[in-house]
Order: structure tokens, then sequence, then C-alpha cells
């Protein structure tokens, strides 16, 4: 039981509005189209310049979704945390943003 209970705690979770959920599905669904489409260029000798165009297309809508995401996660996660006063929560989202800076 304590043992649930420690991995419980490192886990959390956020709840969406209807409409932010599904233009997040959306977006992810277009973009795993897009990747789709990518790999059949490949599987059909497509020329190396047309895919890295389109790899280059996947990556802008990722870096986009990214921003949303992360827009959304200071709005209401990190604002939420601060004013409950938990601690860890800048640090959290300075070891985030470095992440997505690489």
């Amino acid at each position: 039981m304590a043992e649930e209970k420690s991995r419980d705690c490192c886990v959390r979770h956020k709840k969406r509005e209807p409409d932010q959920y599904r233009d997040m599905i959306n977006r992810l669904s277009r973009i795993e189209g897009q990747v789709r489409g990518i790999k059949r260029m490949v599987e059909n000798d497509a020329y190396c310049p047309d895919i890295l165009v389109q790899s280059a297309a996947v990556t802008a809508a990722m870096k986009s979704f990214n921003k949303v995401l992360l827009e959304d996660h200071i709005r209401t996660c990190v604002v939420e945390d601060i004013k409950a006063d938990k601690e860890g929560t800048v640090d959290e989202l300075v070891r985030v943003i470095l992440k997505l800076m690489k």
C-alpha cells in the first residue's frame, strides 16, 4: 500500500475542458496524418527535399502544439500551484522550458 501511494504522489493529471481536449486531439490527429504521409513518401522513394519539406511542417506543427500546451499549463497548473504555495513548481517549469528549447 505504501509503495502504491508513493507512486500516485508523483503522477499528476489535468482535466481539460471539452473544447480544449477536442482541439488538442484534432491537432495531434493532423500531425499523425502528416507523419503517416511522410512514411508513405519514404516507402514510395520520394525525392529527399520533398520529404524534408513535409518533415519541417510536422516539426512546426509540433512546436505550435507545444506552445499552446505550455501556455495553458502556465495559466492553469502553474498559477494554481503558486497560489497553493506548492514548492518546486517554478523549478519544474524551468526544467520543461529548458527541454523545449533544446
